[in-house]
């Protein structure tokens, strides 16, 4: 700041701080960072200058990311003094804030034909959630070019509609020959986000086969978002060749590999990685050091996770944070160390929020130790009192312990404070079509058909062995009633479903919003035994790979 400063002070006392040359050449190098360029915005903004859109556009792009509202003064002030705006300056201010005004000022202007404009106006609706409105000038454009599609695709992306994001997609490779032969990678990765977020394996392998198709280079981010992809998909194998094959790797693209191999129940690889990582040179930041602690808690990594946990500070000098934080007490906890996850948190520096003491209460609840689950409850509740799933585990916990009455105590709070539980979703993709399914729900057109095979599956899976685990469900029902409960949860009509019309799939996979239970863990071990399928199930917390009667996760989730 001090050299801007005497450059600034030797502009005025030779005079050249009215020369439009001199003063364009000191704002320019004022860009170069961002508190010069916050020292170049405040003279635009007190003193006029001759009319010059480039300066002023970029100050805007330098300090827009950090101080959107000092761009938009820079933005009114040239407006007020009669800079001219062009077709970067409303780009570079859309990026931050709302559409609706500027866009009358576009359209009085005539800025509303320019493509970059255009381009910038679907982008700053589709992040405003104002999907009808991008789709609605995208489709009135006069000419598209490859960030029209790739923007509208992202806007899908980025609103959570994914299936959406690849039918434009697949639309604009069969309308639109000419944009396709010059794709690049910036679409696939909005394009590889999309199938990541699906989970489809048979579309991911599609899209990198187009990849190849379209002899695109993998960089280090198309590569990342492949490892992702395959990984989201189900399938690390394909992620972990994708990472042997790419040409350069960075932090992202090892984190990327230590997530996957974490979440996929290979918690040996994913430590190996971060070493090797650490080997090749480069650092690790913040993610990847939650990432390969959320490989230590899944596998049960005890004493790696210590020493992996206080390298942070002691070999890299990084503060960890409420996640890192987190993730020790989930690895404790899962361990079994309740009372030293207990000590951990009350400890903390930080202070912990209701993730926290949710992980906390469901270690408890997995461990039957009913005195720290309650413990857990009431702190949870003092910061979040509405969830439902603290209700559910709690109760789960008084039903291994056979405390009926406390159970149905926490079932009648539920209905009393209104609090709905989150029904069992199941996904399964075949075919480009996906079929849903809903725990006790009958709305599939092959419910009836569905549910009887169920029945006779897990007759056949009681001869080898299977007892269904009904101890969630309330003491004052019939054990008939109690198998009926937990027989009909979600995952088990897709896998079942999947049997009874796919027979030929050696493979099932299945997408599940829940974590998934006792019961079902148990039954999808004993389906792909004694039916020869490989049953690979994506819970809201990480995979299971079910194979010839065992699992991934070596029965520790």
């Amino acid at each position: 700041m001090i050299k801007v400063y005497k450059l600034h002070a030797t502009l005025i006392k030779t005079g050249q701080h009215n020369n439009p040359l001199s003063l364009r050449s000191f704002l320019l190098t004022c860009a170069n960072s961002l508190d010069t360029a916050h020292y170049a915005a405040s003279l635009l903004l007190r003193f006029p200058i001759p009319p010059d859109p480039f300066s002023y556009n970029t100050i805007i792009k330098q300090v827009a990311p950090h101080s959107p509202t000092l761009a938009l003064s820079l933005f009114s002030n040239m407006h007020r003094n009669s800079v001219p705006f062009d077709h970067f300056t409303f780009p570079l201010i859309l990026k931050h804030h709302h559409p609706y005004h500027l866009h009358s000022l576009i359209l009085k202007l005539g800025f509303d034909s320019n493509i970059f404009v255009q381009n910038a106006l679907i982008n700053a609706y589709g992040s405003s959630g104002l999907l009808c409105f991008a789709v609605k000038l995208f489709d009135e454009m006069c000419h598209r070019d490859l960030v029209s599609w790739s923007t509208l695709i992202g806007c899908f992306v980025n609103n959570n509609l994914p299936a959406e994001a690849i039918s434009i997609f697949q639309h604009m490779q069969l309308d639109h020959p000419d944009i396709v032969s010059s794709i690049d990678g910036v679409i696939m990765l909005s394009v590889l986000s999309a199938v990541s977020r699906l989970g489809v394996l048979e579309l991911g392998i599609w899209v990198h086969s187009f990849i190849s198709r379209m002899q695109l280079f993998i960089t280090a981010s198309l590569g990342t978002a492949l490892i992702n992809m395959y990984s989201r998909c189900g399938s690390i194998d394909r992620s972990v060749k994708v990472f042997d094959e790419m040409p350069h790797r960075n932090v992202v693209t090892w984190t990327a590999l230590i997530n996957g191999l974490a979440v996929h129940g290979r918690s040996k690889e994913a430590l190996k990685a971060f070493y090797d990582m650490k080997e090749s040179g480069l650092k690790p930041d913040r993610t990847s050091f939650i990432g390969v602690l959320v490989a230590c808690s899944h596998g049960g990594l005890v004493e790696d996770g210590w020493r992996i946990f206080e390298s942070m500070t002691n070999e890299f000098g990084i503060e960890p944070m409420l996640e890192h934080y987190g993730c020790m007490v989930d690895l404790l906890g899962r361990a079994g160390l309740l009372v030293e996850a207990f000590e951990f948190v009350e400890k903390m520096p930080v202070k912990p929020n209701s993730v926290i003491w949710r992980t906390l209460l469901g270690a408890c609840v997995n461990h039957n130790h009913l005195l720290l689950a309650e413990k857990a409850r009431e702190r949870v509740n003092e910061l979040d009192p509405h969830h439902d799933g603290d209700y559910v585990l709690l109760s789960n916990a008084y039903g291994g312990v056979g405390n009926w009455g406390g159970k149905a105590g926490l079932r009648n709070s539920l209905r009393q404070n209104r609090i709905a539980k989150e029904p069992g979703l199941s996904f399964i993709h075949i075919d480009q079509v996906v079929h849903e399914f809903v725990s006790g729900d009958h709305s599939h057109p092959q419910w009836e058909k569905i549910t009887n095979f169920l029945v006779s599956v897990i007759d056949t899976l009681k001869l080898g062995g299977y007892t269904p685990n009904t101890s969630s469900v309330l003491h004052d029902i019939q054990e008939e009633e109690k198998e009926h409960c937990v027989g009909y949860h979600s995952e088990k009509l897709a896998v079942a479903f999947v049997l009874l019309y796919h027979r030929d799939r050696k493979a099932i996979r299945v997408i599940k919003n829940l974590r998934i239970c006792n019961d079902c863990h148990d039954f999808m071990k004993h389906v792909s035994g004694i039916f020869d399928r490989d049953i690979i199930i994506r819970d809201r917390n990480r995979f299971h790979h079910f194979s010839k009667g065992s699992c991934s996760c070596q029965d520790f989730w």
